[in-house]
């Protein structure tokens, strides 16, 4: 009974220092990327595609940021595009991205692509770099089949714990 009691006031314990702890990763800054559309099929660049590539980089902030405790650090479109001389020059060379990241005080940085060669799924591609060595941290591929919102949103949610992993690992 008295072992019980103890357990029990450990568990409390810890609860309790879970809550009020902050993020371990509050004091990560991590900079996002807006999504290009890699579109392969015969009717390239729909608005349906169009606005479902713009809308990765925002869930993908908020589920780092609220979910796993990451300061988000904010890049301008005006900005990126300057940057990326040419379409995914910014993807394809994580060093130039590492910079444009360290310039915005960002410790990580992801560039991504969804790249669609079929009507009937997509892949939400994007390439993690650490800012600091400006090496390559993981490069990830996340199958969306269909054109729903929620299934979209659901492969952000992978690649955010991905992420977070690769983050975990360094």
């Amino acid at each position: 009974m008295q072992r019980l009691k103890l357990i029990s006031s450990y568990r409390n314990f810890l609860l309790i220092f879970l809550l009020f702890v902050p993020s371990a990763h509050a004091d990560v800054r991590m900079a996002i990327l807006n999504f290009e559309l890699k579109d392969l099929t015969l009717a390239p660049g729909t608005e349906a595609e169009l606005e479902r590539t713009a809308s990765i980089a925002p869930l993908l902030r908020n589920e780092l940021e609220k979910k796993h405790g990451y300061q988000i650090i904010a890049i301008g479109s005006h900005i990126q595009e300057k940057a990326d001389v040419s379409v995914g020059y910014l993807f394809g060379h994580a060093d130039v991205a590492a910079d444009l990241c360290k310039q915005h005080g960002a410790d990580w940085i992801v560039a991504g692509r969804l790249h669609k060669p079929s009507f009937l799924f997509a892949y939400i591609i994007a390439h993690l770099t650490n800012c600091n060595t400006k090496k390559p941290a993981g490069n990830y591929t996340i199958e969306v089949k269909g054109y729903a919102k929620n299934l979209t949103a659901r492969g952000v949610e992978n690649l955010a714990i991905k992420i977070n992993q690769s983050i975990h690992a360094e």
